[in-house]
């Protein structure tokens, strides 16, 4: 390989410098119906999301961003709803790949907080928006259904039960995705 004059200089003369590109992870709480994102294993914000209804469960597990979509079209059962305000998916879609689940935005807001979706993790539209600009395909995500030690840690209990669901917030600094259509199935939304 023949290298320009300018690129053998820089190799030559100086150890190659890369930016550091911070390492992103998604933990979600089912049964708290949170979001965590962590950024270099710390917490970089939390989301109030909606879950699986009974009936529809969000599935649990290791997963990962297999996709990431901007203004996608949902492929219901007899429906496809293209991109704009009626799309159950909001406007951004990051997919778990499993079996048409993702992490989207929606186009019924009072959802959140709540076990509302066919198994997907819905977010408020600005907040998946956030999120998507954030994180990338091949990005960690881990679903838990209980509250196990890594969700403890991560939320620990705070409040009362029946309290309204607060609006994303940024973490204490001290607490250590390209434009496609999204085929999902049974209505994954």
């Amino acid at each position: 390989m023949k290298l320009s004059g300018v690129a053998a200089m820089m190799i030559a003369g100086a150890a190659p410098v890369f930016a550091a590109t911070p390492v992103h992870e998604i933990i979600v709480s089912i049964p708290d119906r949170k979001l965590v994102l962590l950024e270099d294993g710390k917490v970089k914000k939390i989301y109030p999301i909606a879950v699986g209804k009974t009936a529809t469960p969000s599935p649990v597990g290791a997963f990962h961003i297999s996709s990431h979509v901007k203004d996608p079209t949902w492929y219901g059962p007899h429906v496809i709803v293209p991109p704009g305000k009626g799309n159950p998916l909001g406007t951004r879609w990051m997919g778990l790949g499993y079996k048409g689940y993702g992490i989207h935005g929606t186009n019924a807001p009072r959802s959140i907080g709540k076990a509302a979706s066919h198994g997907c993790i819905r977010m408020r539209v600005k907040d998946a928006e956030e999120l998507f600009e954030m994180v990338a395909v091949g990005d960690a995500v881990e679903l838990h259904a209980d509250r196990d030690d890594v969700i403890s840690k991560l939320l620990p209990i705070t409040g009362k039960p029946g309290q309204p669901v607060p609006a994303a917030t940024p973490s204490p600094a001290a607490t250590p995705v390209i434009t496609a259509s999204v085929r999902t199935t049974a209505g994954g939304q």
